[in-house]
């Protein structure tokens, strides 16, 4: 079911205008309904839309972002973009990037990129995201801060309407040094929300390790977190904390694909930031 969204139908466009979602071939044969992956691809190629030739562009990470980066290859591999730069935010991201023949550079050589594009776990109404639920949250705020235009492309699973309450994670990266303590204090932080805090581990139940050689410390609340600036000062404040997956007033563009197809909605159309 698509999530309702009263804001965004003046953007809305239907599956024949966008072209990317097929019409029954026969009136005996019902509509394939898509899955989520290629709903994500629908966002990914919609997204690439906005790269140009001669971009400094930021690369997502995560299962969204990974079609994007695959389109952008596509198109220069065709010659229909040229001279574009990736800044990758993961590891996994310029291991990708790099066997698609994307040159790829770093902020230390550009600390202004043209666009971002990359996924989110979770999109508020006010285009306020949860992301880094893969773990590359630090490097993706790093580069996703320091582009002109955040393109963010998700489907309509991942509209909330707060963050924080789908109960699922809130990624907080933290330092290895007494992560347990830093997950008790993050705890206590969130008390009246209920939250409770868990070091991510893997299958060997060994700590998630990131890029950066940090921890991930994993936040779920049972009910709202309240003023978000508020949230992310606070966590911020504690020592042992490298960053949390919160991104506040950072994306410009947002790029939904749902059943009735896709919905392109820009920041200065989504009101003012949740209190």
């Amino acid at each position: 079911m698509a999530i309702a969204y009263p804001h965004l139908i003046g953007s809305q466009k239907s599956a024949t205008e966008t072209g990317m979602i097929l019409s029954p071939s026969s009136p005996s044969r019902p509509p394939r309904i898509l899955t989520q992956d290629e709903l994500k691809k629908i966002a990914a190629y919609k997204a690439v839309e906005y790269v140009e030739s001669d971009m400094v562009i930021g690369l997502g990470t995560g299962s969204t972002a990974k079609h994007a980066v695959d389109r952008i290859g596509e198109l220069l591999r065709q010659g229909k973009l040229k001279n574009i730069v990736g800044i990758p935010t993961s590891k996994v991201t310029y291991d990708q990037a790099k066997s698609l023949g994307i040159p790829l550079s770093d902020l230390d050589s550009h600390a202004v990129l043209d666009l971002a594009i990359d996924g989110a776990d979770e999109v508020d109404p006010y285009l306020n995201l949860v992301k880094g639920r893969g773990g590359s949250l630090l490097r993706e705020k790093m580069v996703e801060g320091a582009c002109k235009k955040f393109v963010v492309i998700v489907d309509e699973s991942k509209l909330v309407s707060n963050l924080g309450c789908s109960g699922l994670a809130m990624p907080v990266e933290v330092v290895p040094f007494c992560c347990k303590f830093t997950a008790q204090r993050l705890q206590m932080l969130f008390e009246e929300a209920g939250c409770v805090a868990k070091l991510r581990t893997c299958e060997n139940g060994e700590p998630f390790v990131t890029d950066n050689m940090n921890y991930i410390v994993e936040l779920f609340f049972k009910r709202e977190i309240g003023d978000l600036k508020a949230a992310s000062d606070a966590i911020l404040r504690l020592p042992g904390v490298v960053e949390h997956g919160m991104f506040l007033d950072m994306a410009t563009t947002l790029i939904i694909a749902g059943e009735c197809g896709v919905i392109v909605k820009d920041k200065e159309d989504s009101g003012s930031h949740r209190r």
